[in-house]
């Protein structure tokens, strides 16, 4: 049976800026090499990645009131039939400036209509939810969204994961979200800042996770960029795999990537999570090699032909 997940989340349009390198406080740079727009946003990434693996992707979300997602992006396997429209906000816009010697990024959010999603929004559309084997959020929609979306795939027996990017700024992430939380994803970055525990090491890998476990998780997986990823589960599993080297372009989207091509190949039950991540990480790869979001998020032979062969 094809994997299904449920993707509650936001839609960018992402207005992209490529300069030589990325300016520093207080300087002014005029030389822009390239500039343009392209659909975005974590959760749409998230779910093109998902489909793009092979895994039927249902997307939850809010544009502005005139925007046709579905003539935007076209997708076998995403199912845009629970896109919602706001009739306050445009659409959401990301503002990103890619540095072309490292393919580092700064990004800035306008949230727009994500803002506008809301928990009776997630109730009316809760049957996107039935015969699914993950529902997946992130947090540039509002966190009560995010939580009612949780209870509701709990209602309905689905795996729960969070992506806790963006951090949310001067504000704890809810106990009550991440008790609802099954397996949560952030880069070592967002960890660090969510548990206080600057990640150094694989010792600072595991006190992190035992932060999580202590608020109620039974799954942690921690993306470290070049260096790959960690796993550890509350039951003592633990898997560390390295990334696989490469020239970044653009590390745009590669985290969303990484998300969504792991769920698309991993179980319910987590019993295969080491291939899952190992697929996970070659997808990430190819996609910090191209530019743009959506555009550099890969179909599944590229993935699979990444990988190391098996007799």
């Amino acid at each position: 049976m094809k994997k299904q997940v449920t993707i509650v989340g936001s839609t960018n349009l992402d207005r992209v800026t490529r300069v030589p390198r990325l300016a520093q406080s207080g300087e002014t740079l005029s030389i822009a090499q390239h500039q343009e727009e392209v659909m975005g946003g974590k959760g749409l990434n998230q779910a093109v990645a998902v489909a793009r693996s092979g895994a039927k992707a249902n997307f939850i979300t809010k544009v502005g009131a005139d925007f046709d997602l579905s003539a935007q992006v076209k997708e076998e396997n995403l199912n845009l039939a629970y896109v919602l429209h706001s009739d306050k906000f445009q659409t959401g816009q990301a503002y990103i400036t890619v540095s072309k010697a490292t393919g580092d990024n700064i990004i800035y959010v306008y949230e727009g209509a994500n803002g506008d999603l809301s928990a009776k929004d997630i109730w009316d559309q809760k049957e996107a939810l039935q015969g699914s084997d993950f529902c997946l959020t992130q947090l540039e929609i509002p966190l009560e969204t995010a939580l009612t979306a949780f209870k509701e795939a709990k209602k309905a027996g689905v795996t729960t994961v969070l992506n806790p990017a963006p951090v949310p700024d001067q504000e704890e992430l809810p106990k009550s979200l991440l008790q609802q939380t099954d397996l949560i994803i952030p880069n070592e970055h967002e960890a660090a800042l969510i548990s206080d525990i600057p990640v150094t090491d694989r010792a600072s890998l595991i006190s992190n996770a035992e932060f999580f476990f202590d608020l109620g998780l039974q799954h942690v997986l921690i993306t470290l960029g070049d260096k790959g990823a960690f796993y550890k589960a509350k039951n003592g599993k633990e898997v560390m795999v390295s990334a696989i080297k490469t020239t970044a372009i653009d590390t745009t989207a590669a985290g969303d990537t990484f998300i969504g091509a792991l769920l698309s190949r991993l179980l319910p039950s987590f019993e295969n999570i080491e291939g899952a991540i190992r697929y996970a990480v070659a997808a990430s790869s190819i996609t910090v090699a191209s530019a743009g979001a959506l555009p550099s998020i890969p179909k599944e032979e590229a993935v699979l032909s990444q990988l190391p062969k098996t007799n």
